[in-house]
Formats: C-alpha cells, structure tokens, sequence
C-alpha cells in the first residue's frame, strides 16, 4: 500500500512537514506494510510560501525591508518557473509573529515591507507575483503596500498621511500618480485562506482585528476607516472593495490589492495543490491521509484538508483526516471517509498542543495496525 501523506500545519504547534513526519513515523512504526510519500500543504496561511518554494524548487532572494512597526528586517521571497515568478510570504515582512504580544496594535501596525518585497521581486524581473496572506499583523486594507509602492494619501486638508489606519481615518484622497508603473504589466494572484468580506460583524476588522491586538474600541475604529477606503477607493477606481468574496483576508489587503492593481484573489488550497503538482503525487496513492489542528464546519469553506479530500475523492481514492479536534458535521462524511482525532476524551487544549507530535505517532501507528 503506497500512502499519501499531506497534511496542513497544526496551528500553534506544528508545521505542515513536522506533521507529516509525525504521521510517517507512526505508520512506519505499525504493522503495516507500506510506503508513504510526504506532500505538506498550505492554504495561503502563514508558511504557504515555503512549502511552494520546497515542492517548485525555487530559489531565495534576502531582502531588507520594514517590520509592521517599520523597524528594519531581514525577510526574503522566492522566485520559481525559471524566476519569472515570485513568491512572497506576507508573514516574512508584516506578520504578527514578528512582534512581542504587548506590540501588536492594528492602528498602527503597516503591511509597508511586504510591499517593499514586491517592489524588490519586480527588480529581480517578475511578472507574476504570488501572494500568500496569511498570519499578517495588520488590518490596513493593503495601504501599507500600495505606499511602498508608490501611492499617497491624503486628507481634506492636503496634510499628507501615513498609510497605517491610525492616521487614514482622516482619508479624502488618495494619488496614483506614483504607482510603480512595472506593476501595470504584472500579473498578481493572491492565495487566500478565509472568505470573508471586508466589512462589517464578519469583515476584517471584526473577525481578525482582536486576534492581531486590537481592542473593541479599536476594531470599531479600524472597521470605520475600511468603510472610508472602500467609498475613496470606489470614487477613483469604480470598484467596490466590500463585494468580493476573500477581500477580508490579511486585513483587508486582499481586497485593496485587488481594487487598486487588478490582484486576482484565489482559494488558497486549491491554486497550491495545482501549482506544486499535486495531482501527479495523488495518482501514486491508494490512501490519503490529511488533517490540521481542527476539522470542523470551517474546513468546507475552503482549508487545506478539504481541498486535498476533494481531489482525491475525484480519483475514487480513500481519505483520511486527523485532527486535535473534530466537529460532527455531516457533510465532512461526503468528502472523509473517516475522521479522528488525535487527542484523549476530555483533553485540556494547553496539554495537548504540547503533545501534538506525540498523539500524531500514536494516532498513525493506530491507523496502520488497522489497516
């Protein structure tokens, strides 16, 4: 029996390829005879550009660029397909993962660096760049982007502001004029992993807002100021920014990306597995086995695992989903032929995100001596 193993990150426990050793090691530790084949995956969160880079064989290119507070970093990107193209993890640059817990704060943090990435990967002659969102420490609809890259913003009175929604809640105008004009000729594709809209109870602010630091006074803010960009935005652009399916991902910079240079936005899963081939290691396969750190009504709008499971009931090939938790829905029986979790009966969630590698063996091993 030849296995797939492809498995999306455990969040705040384990990446995609340490979970995927984990599962390894416990089926090889079974009776099972078997081979297995290891295909981490990613959806557009944090660590989707890695993984790319890992199964495109790309190279990495070092980049000195802003931190979300502007202090200056070391981040990188990617370049693959004969480095036409550019992979850029928003993480790298503007992710909340970069800051202290007592820093984060969404009315003044910028995704400024990760627009210095695209600008350095336009230097190294792309011309497409592939956006993956996720983790970022921002809620600025991507203003901190567009001012890297050449667009300024101002308020009735001409004073000039800085793109972070601190001072963008005085917004009245915005001038192009600066815009690099390489951009114009790109083709730009960002790897979404939610589906949110930008505003309102499930926009960006709402929903993600608290998770990157923000307090209920502070959302209220931060969703007053995306409702300002989206009415400036649509006076210059004719679009409108609150309509599009994913344009809350990354705070917003999904949707500002879009409305300003033309950004296609993308499910995640689904533009990852087709790009890194997925597909070709799916034909080798007799079972697949999947899973993150939660299986739930979530993971049908579009996660790593149902993306996975999806193709391989395509090709009639069984699947299997481990998870730390597990939500009886019955539509995850359409797409899992079956589903378990890792943990103990009435686990403490602390305990088990430290045991995760752990229960992984101990729950694949399982998996082998049954099969």
């Amino acid at each position: 029996m030849h296995i797939l193993i492809a498995p999306n990150a455990f969040k705040n426990s384990l990446d995609a390829p340490e979970v995927a050793e984990a599962i390894a090691e416990g089926l090889n530790s079974s009776r099972l005879t078997c081979t297995t084949e290891l295909f981490p995956i990613a959806d557009g969160g944090d660590g989707t550009g890695n993984l790319i880079l890992e199964h495109c064989r790309g190279i990495r290119v070092q980049q000195q660029v802003s931190n979300p507070l502007g202090r200056k970093i070391n981040a990188s990107f990617g370049l693959i397909e004969n480095e036409r193209s550019a992979v850029i993890e928003m993480a790298d640059a503007s992710g909340l993962r970069l800051l202290a817990p007592d820093e984060r704060n969404p009315l003044i943090t910028s995704s400024f660096g990760t627009g210095e990435l695209i600008r350095a990967a336009l230097d190294n002659g792309a011309r497409i760049i592939i956006l993956a969102m996720g983790g970022s420490a921002t809620v600025d609809g991507g203003c901190g982007m567009l001012g890297a890259l050449g667009m300024r913003f101002f308020a009735a009175s001409g004073k000039e502001l800085k793109p972070i929604p601190a001072q963008l809640g005085e917004l009245f105008k915005v001038d192009t004029s600066g815009l690099d004009e390489r951009l114009f000729d790109t083709e730009i594709i960002i790897l979404c992993d939610v589906a949110n809209h930008l505003l309102g109870p499930q926009g960006a602010a709402a929903v993600f807002g608290p998770q990157k630091g923000a307090t209920p006074e502070a959302v209220k803010s931060l969703d007053q100021f995306l409702e300002l960009f989206v009415n400036v935005t649509r006076v210059h652009t004719g679009r409108n920014m609150d309509h599009i399916k994913f344009g809350g991902a990354a705070g917003g910079a999904s949707a500002g990306l879009y409305a300003w240079l033309g950004a296609k936005l993308v499910n995640g899963i689904d533009y990852f597995l087709t790009l890194t081939n997925f597909d070709e290691a799916l034909n080798r396969a007799d079972l697949v086995i999947t899973g993150e750190g939660a299986i739930d009504h979530q993971t049908l709008q579009g996660k790593g695992p149902f993306g996975v499971a999806i193709r391989a009931k395509e090709k009639g090939i069984p699947v299997i989903g481990l998870a730390g938790r597990i939500e009886t829905d019955e539509e995850l029986g359409q797409y899992f032929n079956e589903l378990i979790c890792i943990n103990p009966e009435h686990f403490d969630t602390a305990e088990a995100l430290k045991q995760t590698q752990k229960n992984l063996i101990t729950t694949s091993k399982s998996i082998g001596d049954n099969l």
